[in-house]
């Protein structure tokens, strides 16, 4: 299977670089188990998403310590049948058969009670979409009824559902949303956008 995410980093100052290039250290831990490709528009970050996403989640944090205004932007997907299976993506959460809808809501609520406390309060929307299976709107509604009893639910909009909280456990609610909500070894992608600092609550 091929995992991965084509992410955007936008902090909304005028030294956005130094934000940007300090964050980046916060990958480091993940380099070797991660395949990192950076263009004029976005990274491509492929791994497993046990990986993938504290990835994404401490490269946020590191750029939102900042007290600026910064906005993270990813298109994340898994089981694409248009890209080749790749070795670095083999995960434990993607493999054997799918349990029931119950047990994996269940799973996904500990999730998110086990998540780590990063100590910096995010916003997040997203969409989650599962493709090629005649059961989606089941994966779907399942996948909201999880996250209205995870404590990081703010509500749903159009096209989307908006999330708010601590960043380790609104990282891990998406993270849960796209292995555990699907077939394990279907196509299901999700349009994220994470901010934090926003002017606009205040």
């Amino acid at each position: 299977m091929f995992s991965g995410a084509q992410i955007s980093l936008y902090p909304m100052t005028d030294d956005f670089v130094g934000v940007i290039m300090s964050a980046l250290g916060a990958l480091d831990p993940y380099r070797d188990r991660l395949r990192i490709e950076t263009d004029d528009i976005s990274t491509l970050v492929v791994g497993p998403p046990e990986v993938l996403f504290p990835a994404m989640r401490d490269l946020f944090v590191a750029a939102a310590r900042t007290g600026k205004h910064c906005v993270l932007s990813a298109a994340i997907s898994r089981g694409c049948p248009g890209e080749p299976d790749d070795a670095i993506c083999q995960s434990v959460q993607l493999s054997g058969p799918r349990e029931p809808l119950g047990e994996r809501k269940a799973a996904a609520l500990a999730a998110i009670a086990a998540a780590p406390d990063t100590a910096t309060p995010i916003a997040a929307q997203f969409s989650l979409y599962v493709m090629g299976t005649g059961d989606h709107m089941d994966e779907i509604y399942g996948c909201i009824d999880f996250l209205k009893r995870s404590g990081v639910f703010d509500r749903s909009k159009n096209f989307c559902t908006k999330l708010g909280g601590d960043a380790g456990k609104v990282f891990t609610a998406v993270e849960a949303a796209f292995c555990r909500f699907g077939p394990s070894e279907g196509h299901v992608t999700i349009d994220l956008t994470v901010s934090a600092n926003s002017p606009t609550p205040r």
